[in-house]
């Protein structure tokens, strides 16, 4: 019973709702601004999946796109309080994204509006938490591995900044870089079928096997520095540094010579998922531009009905342990 009459003290009340004291300028009820007698503080609260076209620049394009975009933003709702208004999120987070190219800058001059904006009133103090993050489907131009041809490919993104402390500013940046993985094992056992059947050890088949291949997926996601940050480490810096851990991207346009071309890529770098793992670790670990990464990668198996995962990150005390 007692649990019951403490939830009931979290609830709203018929008085509350018909007899609001606090009012807007132009009279409606602000049951938002109302005060609360639990004194619960919640750590974040707001929107998510809050759609919004907005801008960025694509070094490899040298040009400014739109791209459309689902926002999460959050912020503290401190002890004593009933609400925030979440209304204000949107309308500051639209009437920014009119007038700027989002990057780590942008999202830092948000907090920042965030911080005092959302204040109820003026003598308040600042917020001491706010977290905002932006999904996103980023193209880049591709060329083709032989031909003079070339495609876009798309990168599932995610930018992310979260303000704890009421200063303290971290900066994520997340990217699903699609590769193929051809399996060792199975790449070993047919080029020993193949060499069996020449030699009429085996009469199976005909002469010709073919190793099990898969396209796959690195989920990566890195804590950028602040030198990172003000060197305008993007998107584009991102993916070249994972295709120098795992070269065999998928292609977005390929003709014969490209097909051709891939297959021989494959064969040179031939990959379980753990091995693939220690590739993001070696080349992600020699970078500076990162405080601290997590990557789940995972391949989608052609063999089995079941998909081969693996979770790998820097390690650090306290730091990432996964990339979603």
């Amino acid at each position: 019973m007692e649990n019951t009459e403490n939830c009931k003290n979290t609830s709203v009340d018929r008085e509350q709702i018909l007899n609001c004291e606090v009012k807007d300028p132009s009279g409606l009820h602000d049951f938002q601004k109302l005060p609360s007698d639990d004194q619960i503080a919640i750590p974040f609260v707001g929107v998510n999946r809050f759609r919004v076209p907005l801008t960025f620049f694509h070094k490899n394009l040298n040009q400014n796109l739109s791209h459309d975009c689902e926002a999460t933003l959050f912020i503290n709702l401190k002890k004593g309080k009933t609400g925030i208004n979440m209304s204000r999120l949107c309308a500051i987070l639209n009437e920014q994204s009119l007038n700027g190219v989002v990057d780590f800058n942008f999202t830092k001059n948000l907090i920042n509006s965030y911080q005092e904006k959302l204040r109820d009133y003026p003598d308040e103090k600042f917020l001491e938490k706010v977290f905002v993050k932006f999904d996103f489907n980023y193209p880049m131009k591709q060329k083709s591995l032989k031909t003079d041809n070339w495609g876009w490919q798309y990168y599932q993104c995610s930018l992310e900044s979260v303000m704890t402390g009421g200063s303290e500013l971290k900066h994520y940046l997340t990217v699903l870089f699609e590769y193929s993985s051809t399996c060792p094992c199975s790449l070993s056992m047919s080029k020993q079928y193949e060499k069996a059947w020449e030699k009429g050890e085996i009469k199976e088949g005909n002469g010709i096997a073919t190793a099990h291949s898969q396209r796959s997926g690195a989920l990566c996601k890195v804590e950028l520095s602040e030198e990172a940050v003000s060197n305008g480490f993007f998107i584009e810096d991102l993916v070249e540094i994972l295709r120098l851990a795992l070269p065999t991207e998928t292609q977005s346009l390929v003709k014969r010579a490209d097909e051709q071309a891939f297959a021989i890529l494959n064969g040179e770098n031939p990959m379980f998922v753990e091995h693939a793992s220690k590739r993001v670790f070696k080349t992600l670990n020699s970078r500076k531009e990162f405080n601290d990464w997590a990557v789940n990668i995972e391949h989608w198996e052609s063999l089995h009905s079941h998909n081969a995962a693996a979770i790998i990150n820097k390690g650090i005390a306290g730091g990432l342990i996964r990339a979603d």
